[in-house]
C-alpha cells in the first residue's frame, strides 16, 4: 500500500498554499492523476495501490466523481494566484488506470480540461496493463483526447513475470501495442530487470521483443526491493535471492546498447525514446522541477516551490473530498540546501544535464575528478552541462555524492 508519506506542516481544509506563494506564469504546468485500484498487488510494487479485498469505504465506481471534486478545489486555490495556467501534460498512473471504464477517464480528463484549460499538443499519458487493453478502449481513450500509452510489459518470460507477481499474458503485450496504433496512440512499454531467477539471456530476450515491438518510447527499470514489500520479506527469508548488482550493470549495458543500435537515444538514466518529440514530457517536468499538481490519495504535488501531498488511503481520501475539505496530508518548503541536493540528484539524471554554475564551488573543483574517473562526459563539461556517461549512469549515486558532500 506504499511506502510511508513524509512529515510536513498541515495542509488548511481549503487547501491553500502558503502566503507569498508566487507561480512562474511562463512556466509549464503538468497535471497527475493517481488511479490507487489493482486487481493484484505485485510483490516487488511500494505505490500507493490497493486491491478489491483491501478497500473499504471507497467505491472504485465513484471514484471518477470523487477525484474531479480535488480538481475543482485545486482551480480556486490556484485562480488565488494568477492567471490559470493550462495543463501541458497530464499523466494518468497507478495502479492501473484502465481497470476503470475509459468513459471515467474521459470525464477526469474533461474535468482537467474545464478547470485549467489544455494546451496545445498537450501531451496526455495512461498507463495500462496490457491484459485490459481492446481495440474499443484504445479507441475511446482516443477520442478523449488521450494522445499517449505507457504499457506495463516488464518481461516476456514467463518465470521472470511469476517472479514479479504479474499476471499479464506476455503475449497481450504485442495486442496491446497494436489497439494502441491501431487509434493512432503514441505508445511506450516499461521494462524491469534484475528479478530474483532472470539471467542475461532472459533479459535479452524481453529486450528484443520490445524493440520489435517498435514503441516510440522505452523504459527500463532496475528491480529495487522496497521494505515492506512481499519480496522483500521473501528475500529475507532466504526463499530468493537479492537482486545481483553485478548482473543488474551488465543488464543496463544490454539494454542501453541493443536500444542504441534499434535507432533509440538514452533522454534520463532510465528511458530511451527514438526522437527527442517522443520523450515522455510529464516525466521530464519532475526531473526538471517545473510545476505539477498530483490528484488522487497518496499524490504528491509541486507548486511555486511548495511540495504537498493527500492522505494515502482511498477511503480517507473520499470522507475529506466529500466533507468539502482538502485531501492534504502535509506540505513544506524545501530550504535552499534541500533544493540544491534536489537539483543535482534529479537533473544529473537526465541527458541535458545540469549546469556547472549551478553548482557549489567545492562541487565545481570535484567536477575534474569525474572526469578523469570516466563518470562525467567531459566534453559536456567544457561547455558547462555535468552529463553522465555510461559508466556515470551506472554509479550515479556516487557522483551525486561527490558533488553534494
Amino acid at each position: 500500500m506504499g511506502s510511508a508519506l513524509p512529515l510536513g506542516e498541515p495542509v488548511p481544509a481549503d487547501g491553500s498554499l502558503p502566503a507569498g506563494t508566487t507561480i512562474d506564469q511562463a512556466g509549464a504546468f503538468g497535471v497527475y492523476l493517481h488511479v490507487p485500484f489493482c486487481r493484484v498487488r505485485c510483490g516487488y510494487c511500494d505505490f500507493n495501490t490497493y486491491t478489491s479485498d483491501e478497500l473499504q469505504g471507497a467505491r472504485q465506481d465513484q471514484y471518477a466523481d470523487t477525484l474531479l471534486h480535488e480538481v475543482t478545489l485545486a482551480r480556486g486555490v490556484l485562480e488565488g494566484l494568477g492567471p490559470l495556467r493550462p495543463a501541458s501534460t497530464v499523466f494518468f498512473g497507478g495502479g492501473t488506470p484502465t481497470l476503470l471504464p475509459p468513459g471515467d477517464l474521459g470525464r477526469m480528463l474533461d474535468g482537467v480540461r474545464e478547470a485549467f484549460g489544455m494546451a496545445e499538443g498537450a501531451e496526455i499519458t495512461v498507463e495500462a496493463n496490457p491484459d485490459t487493453v481492446t481495440d474499443a478502449v484504445m479507441a475511446e481513450l482516443a477520442a478523449s483526447g488521450v494522445t499517449r500509452v505507457s504499457i506495463g510489459m516488464q518481461s516476456v518470460v514467463p518465470h521472470v513475470l511469476a517472479a514479479l507477481d504479474r499476471t499479464h499474458n506476455p503475449a497481450n503485450v504485442r495486442t496491446a501495442v497494436a489497439a494502441a496504433r491501431a487509434a493512432g496512440l503514441d505508445v511506450s512499454v516499461d521494462l524491469i530487470y534484475g528479478a530474483p531467477g532472470e539471467s542475461l539471456e532472459d533479459w535479452r530476450a524481453s529486450v528484443e521483443t520490445a524493440i520489435d515491438l517498435a514503441p516510440d518510447h522505452i523504459s527500463a527499470y532496475a528491480l529495487i526491493v522496497e521494505d515492506g514489500t512481499k519480496l522483500a520479506r521473501q528475500i529475507r527469508r532466504g526463499e530468493v535471492p537479492a537482486p545481483d548488482d553485478d548482473l543488474q550493470a551488465d543488464m543496463y549495458e544490454l539494454v542501453d546498447d541493443r536500444l542504441a543500435a534499434a535507432g533509440f537515444d538514452w533522454y534520463e538514466v532510465s528511458n530511451w525514446a527514438r526522437s527527442h518529440d517522443q520523450r515522455s514530457r510529464h516525466n521530464l517536468a519532475y526531473w526538471q522541477g517545473t510545476d505539477w499538481w498530483g490528484f488522487g490519495p497518496g499524490a504528491h504535488s509541486h507548486i511555486g516551490g511548495v511540495r504537498f501531498w493527500n492522505v494515502k488511503h482511498p477511503s480517507a481520501y473520499a470522507q475529506r473530498l466529500a466533507g468539502g475539505a482538502s485531501p492534504g496530508a502535509g506540505r513544506e518548503i524545501p530550504d535552499a540546501e534541500a533544493r540544491a541536493l534536489e537539483q543535482v540528484l534529479l537533473r544529473t539524471r537526465i541527458r541535458e544535464g545540469l549546469p556547472v554554475a549551478e553548482l557549489a564551488p567545492d562541487a565545481r573543483r570535484a567536477v575534474a575528478g569525474l572526469i578523469a574517473d570516466d563518470l562525467i562526459d567531459g566534453a559536456s563539461a567544457v561547455r558547462g552541462s555535468v552529463v553522465l556517461t555510461r559508466r556515470g549512469r551506472l554509479l550515479a549515486d556516487a557522483v551525486v555524492r561527490a558533488l553534494t558532500s
